[in-house]
């Protein structure tokens, strides 16, 4: 673990915090660096933080905000990660509440009276949602005391900021728009929070959100009973096969099986129950009700493993997921270690088997198809952007611009995310470079997955290189001894 900035937890009411701690959650102290993190927080520093997935991310912006006069703004990118956490809140009886899309009309009238009245500490919603009139509106009311605004789940930003959810890339005019807004010598703390995040995607967070002089607290994702292999499967009836054997060696075991689209999940999650499996298949398509009992049987043990694709996993909190296997390999490395994060939280041995066509794809051509397609929609998506800069004003409003142009909020996203445009609020943007530069998509995000798929050394001392902690890489000498690499040295 690296931690720059380190405030040490010794101030006059830190017995009242392990308290709070202990009568909210039960617990009488701190796992490193829960402590830290929380007395940042307190402080009112900004913060930027990589831990594990199971390191109890939540707890540590959840109790600062529980501590706090006003509310707490959690921007979060899943209605199902969302919904997850304030029913763990509300079931405390704690002033938690979340807006999205898909609540009543009553439900977010309730929520929006409450937050115009102090009476919430913690609410949850979308960067869309963050945006919407209604809710911005009333953001920005003198008497709506906001104390921080937290990003859970920050790799988002980087993933998908700049092309699929562009509302991110003005998530950094949100404070400054807010201040204006609010009684002289108001703060507003922001943290962002995340399990993957190597340096470059650290850097980008930082710049996006304006983090002042952040606390920055970086936690290896090394797991030591975490086991990591890559098998090949030839053909796709190979592959199912290699998935079969892998479950029947591992009866009454919990687990959970990634593939990457709805329609693979489904056809899966099918092909599974006719070989007298009790499974489901999880994606975002289900409705909040669907969602909500495929994870009830998963966590009760109705059902012992689930078919999902990246919809399913975060926040949904599991701690004796004994295996879990790529069917479908993700294309980035920080979806791939944010998945396999979910096997063996409560530090039992767990196994995280990926399946991928051999090299050349001849005989089971999906996985590079898949990779194409990706690479192809951003490509497309940049050509696009490209295309529409002649149309877009030098100056003006994103949803003038969103309702007049078709994928015109893109195009803001990426003139952002290459240096060539500001925000003077989360509403009105500048361009401040020509527009005739090319919006080319310098970045191979694919190639670190490649690499470690490919990769002859120890699989987990690649990982630990990825993402920025060399220190841990060498920590493990010679390699780790739970991958398959380092099983094919040692035999």
């Amino acid at each position: 673990m690296v931690l720059h900035n380190r405030s040490n937890p010794s101030s006059p009411d830190w017995n009242a915090v392990l308290s709070k701690f202990q009568t909210i959650w039960g617990y009488s102290s701190f796992r490193s660096p829960q402590g830290e993190i929380i007395q940042c927080l307190l402080n009112q520093q900004d913060a930027l933080v990589v831990m594990p997935t199971g390191g109890g991310k939540s707890i540590c912006f959840q109790l600062p905000a529980l501590l706090s006069h006003g509310v707490t703004l959690v921007i979060s990118p899943l209605v199902a990660l969302m919904e997850n956490q304030v029913e763990e809140l509300r079931q405390r009886h704690l002033p938690a509440a979340l807006l999205h899309s898909e609540l009543s009309s009553y439900a977010r009238k309730q929520t929006l009276r409450a937050l115009e009245a102090n009476q919430l500490r913690l609410l949850y919603l979308s960067p869309e949602t963050l945006f919407s009139p209604a809710v911005w509106e009333r953001l920005c009311l003198p008497q709506v005391v906001i104390n921080g605004m937290i990003l859970d789940e920050a790799h988002c930003l980087v993933q998908w900021g700049d092309t699929f959810r562009p509302a991110y890339q003005r998530l950094g005019a949100v404070r400054p728009a807010l201040l204006r807004t609010k009684p002289a010598g108001t703060r507003i703390t922001i943290a962002a929070f995340t399990a993957t995040a190597d340096p470059q995607a650290q850097q980008t967070i930082q710049q996006i959100l304006r983090l002042h002089q952040p606390q920055t607290i970086l936690q290896s994702p090394y797991r030591s009973n975490l086991h990591l292999s890559v098998n090949i499967a030839w053909t796709p009836r190979g592959r199912r096969q290699q998935l079969l054997r892998f479950m029947q060696s591992r009866p009454h075991q919990a687990g959970l099986v990634y593939v990457r689209t709805r329609r693979d999940g489904e056809a899966l999650a099918q092909w599974l129950t006719q070989q007298g499996y009790s499974t489901a298949a999880y994606h975002a398509g289900l409705s909040p009700e669907e969602r909500r009992a495929i994870e009830s049987a998963w966590l009760s043990g109705r059902i012992l493993f689930v078919v999902c694709t990246s919809a399913f996993g975060m926040g949904i909190n599991h701690p004796h997921v004994r295996w879990v296997i790529h069917f479908h390999v993700p294309i980035l490395l920080s979806e791939y270690v944010q998945e396999v994060g979910r096997a063996g939280r409560d530090g039992e041995p767990a196994q995280a088997l990926s399946l991928v066509s051999e090299p050349t794809g001849w005989l089971d051509s999906d996985d590079r198809q898949r990779q194409q397609y990706f690479q192809q929609q951003r490509r497309k998506q940049f050509q696009t952007a490209q295309a529409l800069l002649h149309q877009i004003p030098k100056q003006g409003d994103v949803n003038t611009i969103s309702r007049q142009i078709p994928n015109g909020a893109i195009a803001l996203a990426l003139l952002h995310s290459k240096g060539q445009l500001q925000w003077h609020d989360p509403f009105h943007y500048e361009i401040c470079g020509t527009t005739k530069a090319r919006l080319s998509d310098s970045q191979d995000l694919a190639k670190p997955m490649a690499q470690y798929l490919s990769t002859r050394q120890c699989r987990w001392q690649r990982l630990l290189q990825a993402f920025g902690c060399p220190d841990a890489a060498k920590q493990l000498g010679q390699g780790c001894g739970h991958c398959d690499r380092c099983d094919r040295i040692r035999r």
